[in-house]
């Protein structure tokens, strides 16, 4: 039992990392890409842009291949593999001394943060079917504390240095490696381990899956057009508030922390009373409503304050992702419920290499000197109609739906 329980807190704080990670480096890149190229934020954010798409390059086509050596190997080398790169990876960008540095610790550091793919199997094998869906749910509660502490530790320390966030990444990486070589256990017994095929490694195999039910297709482009048009916030807050707002890493960082406590109290604490109350459909039009007129607001505002008041409201739009994802779900077979999600992982990790660089390079042209037209929300506009159309698809998949399930 404490083995068990000191495996799933391993597991926990392995997640919480990855997510950290990710959060931390957000509101100091913009700093960062200046500093090592001396180039102004418009030019920035399209490195910016691309650096993000380069991450999600690599966890496309790398985390079927680290769940399948998983599978070979057994769960614990290749987690510690993965933390053990992801140290690697934040001293990599601490000691970065050109662009090109950065752009291989983004693929080092895509190629690690994969292992959240390994980190559920091992979830998966320690638990009973009683404990099953509360252990999956650690790890839902890992990335969303992940997301709220790593943009407010870069931010806190961005402000002492833009290389001292790393230091201080690099250090729990390898700390929580050393902490899982010497203390956890392997959670794959030999029996059930099974040879490594290419085949089932194929990220593109894992997409066109789902495509075969063709009940879905329609909320699956719903789904894909709403998390390309999040890359407006997403790829872009760090730059925009910066340009907007001259806002500092630690400025930046305290916003994305408030963006990750609304987030947490809309998915954790709202969703589903909000779903039984009203069901899944309205949810779903009630979400996008509510995450199209945040983007569009987001494009207007003058003042620091007014970026927060939107963000309420705008976080409201978190109904409609897991109420599309419910109905989607129901509408598949029991036995292709696991193929479901990686189909959506594998659709969510495509929307970022896509909108990482779309939504960077509309803010860079229309924040280009040169140009005529000065409108840094630019991003913002286009992410509304991307809403727009998603609604259309949402409502075309979903006329009749509450009648065809009575």
């Amino acid at each position: 039992m404490k083995k068990k329980s000191a495996a799933l807190s391993f597991i926990f704080i392995t997640v919480l990392i990855d997510i950290v990670g990710i959060g931390l480096i957000i509101p100091i890149i913009p700093n960062l890409i200046v500093e090592l190229t001396d180039v102004d934020n418009s030019e920035a954010a399209i490195i910016g842009g691309s650096l993000a798409a380069t991450y999600a390059v690599m966890q496309f086509f790398f985390a079927p291949v680290l769940g399948g050596l998983s599978d070979k190997l057994g769960r614990r080398p290749v987690l510690l593999l993965a933390l053990f790169g992801l140290g690697i990876d934040y001293l990599v960008i601490a000691f970065a001394p050109t662009l090109v540095w950065l752009f291989i610790a983004r693929m080092i550091s895509g190629i690690c943060g994969s292992s959240v793919t390994v980190a559920n199997a091992y979830i998966a094998d320690i638990s009973t079917p009683e404990d099953r869906a509360k252990n999956f749910g650690m790890i839902g509660a890992a990335f969303g504390l992940g997301f709220i502490i790593g943009p407010a530790i870069g931010g806190f320390l961005g402000e002492m240095g833009t290389k001292i966030p790393f230091f201080a990444a690099a250090g729990l990486s390898l700390l929580n490696w050393l902490y899982g070589y010497f203390i956890i256990p392997e959670s794959l017994a030999q029996e059930n381990r099974r040879a490594f095929e290419w085949k089932r490694a194929n990220p593109f195999g894992t997409l066109k899956s789902i495509f075969k039910y063709k009940t879905i297709v329609g909320l699956l482009i719903c789904l894909f057009l709403i998390y390309v048009a999040q890359n407006a916030t997403h790829s872009n807050w760090a730059f925009y508030t910066k340009e907007k707002f001259d806002w500092s890493p630690q400025d930046i960082g305290l916003s994305l922390m408030f963006v990750g406590v609304m987030v947490a109290i809309v998915q954790g604490g709202i969703v589903g009373p909000v779903v039984k109350k009203i069901g899944e459909v309205k949810a779903v039009y009630l979400g996008l409503f509510f995450n199209i007129a945040g983007l569009f607001l987001l494009a207007w505002p003058t003042q620091s304050w007014m970026v927060y008041a939107i963000i309420v409201p705008y976080a409201f739009g978190g109904l409609a992702g897991p109420s599309v994802q419910s109905i989607m779900s129901g509408q598949i077979p029991k036995n292709a419920q696991g193929e479901l999600q990686g189909g959506l992982a594998s659709t969510l990790i495509v929307t970022a290499i896509i909108g990482a660089p779309l939504m960077t390079g509309i803010f860079s042209y229309y924040t280009k000197p040169e140009n005529d037209i000065y409108f840094p929300g630019a991003p913002f506009i286009l992410a509304t109609l991307l809403g727009l159309i998603s609604l259309v698809f949402a409502y075309r998949s979903l006329v009749g739906f509450d009648k065809r399930n009575e």
